[in-house]
C-alpha cells in the first residue's frame, strides 16, 4: 500500500485483532504476520509499531512475557480482556468507516 496514513490510524485494530487471531507475537513476527496476510502489500515498520505495543501495554490491553531466546531477551505480547473489549470496539469504529466510504464513493470506485 503506498498510502502508509490510511493504515497508520488502524494500527491499533490490526494489532489487536492479530494477537486475537494468532496468539501472543513477538513485535518482528506481528510486522512479518501483516506482510504475509496482506501479500507483502501493507508493511509495519518497527518504528510505528513498538511505539503502539507499548500504549496499548499501558492500557493494560496487552501484557508482555519475556523469554531468552538464542541468548536474547523476547518480548511476547499477549491480548487481554480489556485489550479484547477494546479490539471490538475498534472493529466497529473501522466497520462504521468503511461504510461511510462506501456510500460516498459506491458505485464510484472505478478510476
Amino acid at each position: 500500500m503506498s498510502n502508509t496514513s490510511l493504515y497508520r490510524g488502524n494500527l491499533t485494530a490490526i494489532v489487536l485483532q492479530l494477537l486475537d487471531t494468532e496468539g501472543r507475537m513477538y513485535g518482528y513476527e506481528i510486522t512479518q504476520k501483516v506482510k504475509e496476510k496482506t501479500n507483502g502489500s501493507l508493511e509495519i515498520k518497527e518504528g510505528a509499531l513498538y511505539p503502539i505495543l507499548h500504549k496499548l501495554e499501558a492500557q493494560n490491553f496487552l501484557t508482555v512475557e519475556a523469554e531468552k531466546v538464542d541468548n536474547r531477551i523476547r518480548k511476547y505480547y499477549k491480548i487481554t480482556e480489556a485489550g479484547e473489549q477494546e479490539r471490538v470496539s475498534q472493529l466497529e469504529a473501522l466497520r462504521e468507516y468503511m461504510t461511510t466510504m462506501e456510500q460516498l464513493f459506491n458505485p464510484k470506485w472505478s478510476y
